[in-house]
């Protein structure tokens, strides 16, 4: 059976599913903005937004969890939970792509305080590492 979602969202799956970091070079435009809960402002670029979702990846670790899905002609909301320090993560991806089928916004959103809380902690733990 064919895979009904766009090409983006298999994509963004298939990388959570299989941890392949190397597929976000291919997934992402040169000009992607990322914002994210951890950080005031947008970051652009796809060396920032690579940098920001290996992060995420790692901090939100195997516990992430999809669990429906709203998707637009050239958009999608994901909406998500897991575990962060001990903490329920509760939230929603949401993407935007161009014509070519690469990402050129990704937008987190994430609720409740503690959670969120955690989350940015070691969403920073994480970036210090990386750099």
């Amino acid at each position: 059976m064919t895979d009904p979602r766009p090409a983006p969202v298999r994509a963004w799956h298939d990388i959570v599913r299989t941890q392949d970091l190397d597929r976000l070079d291919a997934l992402l435009a040169d000009d992607v903005v990322f914002r994210s809960p951890a950080v005031h402002t947008p970051q652009e670029g796809r060396a920032l937004t690579t940098a920001y979702l290996t992060a995420a990846l790692a901090v939100l670790g195997p516990g992430l969890t999809y669990h429906r899905e709203l998707v637009g002609e050239d958009s999608a909301m994901l909406e998500f939970t897991t575990v962060v320090g001990g903490k329920q993560v509760h939230g929603i991806d949401l993407m935007r792509w161009g014509g070519d089928g690469r990402l050129v916004e990704f937008t987190v959103m994430v609720r409740a305080l503690q959670g969120l809380t955690a989350l940015v902690e070691a969403m920073g733990e994480a970036l210090q590492r990386r750099s």
